[in-house]
């Protein structure tokens, strides 16, 4: 049997219709590219180009504050957050153009409240360091969202998100920068019209220019309260960015890695395995299913996380329904074969739970749901344990960040299959 009639026939058990089970075999389609597993990789990865700029920003920060900071440097925080703003052409031209906002009249300021909370530093994950903007607070966080992915309009921010990673962010200062650097080693030949040439050579390499950053709240994750989590209210306020940030870093590290960084309710499971582990130090399927509105299923609490992957165009109501059954078998699965497999690497030197994010991601949704499940990731971890070397040296954490989440160096050979 051919591993797509294996899902069509998992889709079926679920009581999916001919119709749902189209829908789903698209939605839940494995997309991850392993093509950078053929070759050693050592983790963490290097840091990406634009890290180096955010370093000299989080410098500065300690100075002046990291909203003076990145008002200075990042063009839509001199935006304030305003219906209609981004089809200005004073907008347009100060985001798409670059041109300097200071005789803009509409650049009056994005507005945060309590602007001295926001925290920026540079956090050390397996995919590489990462910029992590902490907003301090709920308002600052909807905020900087709008400002940086939805061009200052004040377009919802559901209440169960509580962060996001900022992919391909034009930074215009990076781009004055390489301007400036051009400049002088071009003084004879640095008019306007041979940087209009220069530019237009720029522009291919993103590398230079782009940036990928997280904004992450400081609120209760996935808008649960510490009642619902039968928690105090200090440990989950202490619990929840350890969540929040592992989450993130696990999305970035699928997207370095594999090419893949999706609005996709797989990619939540993973990134959400992860993000437990580190708060917790195993997986809690409950957990898991509370933050996406399952803890009472069949019924779904209307706000749950799980409606925000629905894809786009959303799926039907029909295929959402059995997607929920999906999810609740899969993250059952999962949490069975966590507790066999920690138990049993417990005592070694073994990153358990990064191997099983390494073999989820030779998954689909339906696989983890069935009742193979155990047998699927466990013939995948035979084939990656014997390949993976691990070593002992401990990876520095950035000073700002209090949450101590220790994660090791390692050099992975991984055949392709």
């Amino acid at each position: 049997m051919n591993n797509q009639q294996f899902r069509a026939d998992v889709l079926t058990y679920f009581g999916a219709s001919a119709a749902s089970v189209e829908e789903l075999l698209a939605y839940n389609e494995n997309v991850f590219h392993r093509h950078k597993l053929t070759h050693q990789v050592k983790f963490p990865l290097a840091p990406e180009t634009h890290v180096s700029a955010w370093e000299e920003y989080a410098v500065a920060a300690k100075e002046i504050g990291a909203f003076e900071v990145l008002k200075q440097r990042l063009v839509q925080l001199q935006f304030p957050i305003q219906e209609g703003i981004s089809q200005t052409s004073s907008y347009r031209a100060a985001t798409r153009r670059g041109v300097p906002t200071d005789s803009i009249a509409e650049a009056t300021g994005l507005v945060l409240n309590q602007p001295e909370k926001l925290q920026l530093f540079i956090h050390q994950s397996l995919a590489g360091a990462i910029p992590v903007l902490l907003a301090g607070n709920r308002e600052n966080f909807v905020s900087l969202v709008q400002a940086l992915t939805m061009r200052n309009e004040p377009l919802p921010v559901p209440a169960s998100m509580g962060a996001c990673i900022v992919s391909g962010f034009n930074n215009w200062d990076r781009i004055r920068q390489y301007r400036q650097k051009w400049e002088a080693t071009n003084p004879g030949n640095c008019g306007e019209n041979s940087w209009q040439e220069e530019f237009q050579q720029l522009i291919p390499q993103k590398q230079l220019y782009q940036d990928r950053f997280i904004i992450l709240s400081d609120g209760v994750y996935s808008g649960v309260s510490a009642k619902d989590m039968g928690l105090e209210e200090y440990q989950w306020q202490q619990l929840s960015p350890i969540i929040r940030l592992e989450h993130e870093c696990t999305h970035y590290f699928t997207y370095r890695m594999f090419n893949s960084m999706r609005n996709n309710i797989f990619d939540e499971l993973i990134a959400d395995y992860m993000g437990i582990v580190a708060a917790c130090g195993y997986y809690r399927s409950d957990w898991f299913l509370r933050f996406l509105g399952l803890e009472s299923f069949p019924n779904y609490r209307e706000g749950g996380r799980l409606q925000n992957y629905r894809d786009e165009p959303p799926i039907s109501d029909g295929a959402f329904k059995i997607l929920q059954a999906l999810v609740k078998a899969a993250a059952e699965n999962l949490s069975r074969f966590d507790t066999q497999y920690i138990s049993e690497l417990r005592d070694s030197n073994l990153h358990s739970q990064f191997h099983v994010l390494m073999s989820l991601t030779y998954l689909t949704l339906e696989e983890l749901a069935s009742q193979q499940s155990t047998c699927l990731i466990q013939g995948i971890l035979d084939k990656l344990l014997p390949l993976m070397a691990p070593k002992t040296k401990v990876m520095r954490q950035s000073r700002d960040w209090k949450p101590r989440i220790f994660r090791r160096n390692r050099v992975f050979l991984i055949n392709k299959t």
